[in-house]
């Protein structure tokens, strides 16, 4: 067994990768710790609306309280590269 536990992680390594191998070696590793709990205590006198009301201020305003500068996102394309689309072309 000592010789497979040796050898296993190099070959994995040979044949998929380092990232790879760490991922899979990381499904069989048990965490520690009672979630349960942890989160009872984390949450504790929270309501789920609040909680909810949390997650859209962290999205719009990040970790700091400074409000994200998003990247405005064209929505149409210009005239210039616009072709239609088939099944829709001017009927002369």
């Amino acid at each position: 067994m000592a010789e497979i536990t040796t050898e296993a992680p190099k070959i994995l390594c040979r044949e998929i990768g380092v990232v790879d191998t760490l991922r899979f070696v990381r499904q069989y590793t048990t965490g520690y710790g009672d979630y349960t709990s942890q989160r009872e205590q984390l949450f504790a006198g929270t309501t789920l609306n609040r909680i909810v009301e949390e997650i859209k201020g962290t999205r719009k305003y990040g970790r700091s309280g400074q409000m994200k500068k998003i990247p405005h996102k064209k929505t149409t394309r210009s005239k210039r590269n616009h072709r239609p689309r088939a099944g829709r072309q001017k009927t002369i």
